[in-house]
């Protein structure tokens, strides 16, 4: 399922990114990241995503995450498809978790 022309990175260099302001699109379900999610993301679950593209920020890169990385890769096929750059999250949050990093949990606003 790996893309070789979607660039992906490990989450010690999504942790660095998102200190320097990048924005971190979660493709999980609603109940998924009621549960725990990495602080501070845009959520727009993958099957709306073809339909949502307006509301992807206009940022680049965009950063991409799921609970393992595989919905992720497919949401970055999509954005790549609509004219975005992209970077996806091996691991997903579940390596972030893994990794001891601070979560938010509940219902996610905005």
């Amino acid at each position: 399922m790996n893309n070789p022309a979607i660039p992906e990175i490990e989450v010690a260099e999504l942790a660095a990114a998102l200190d320097e302001g990048a924005v971190l699109l979660d493709v999980r379900t609603i109940e998924e990241v009621e549960e725990a999610r990495v602080p501070g993301i845009v959520h727009i679950p993958l099957d709306e995503l073809e339909g949502r593209l307006v509301d992807v920020p206009e940022v680049s890169p965009v950063y991409v995450i799921c609970r393992s990385g595989a919905r992720s890769m497919g949401a970055c096929s999509i954005l790549v498809a609509a004219g975005r750059d992209v970077v996806n999250v091996s691991g997903g949050t579940l390596a972030w978790i893994e990794s001891g990093r601070s979560v938010d949990a509940g219902p996610v606003r905005g």
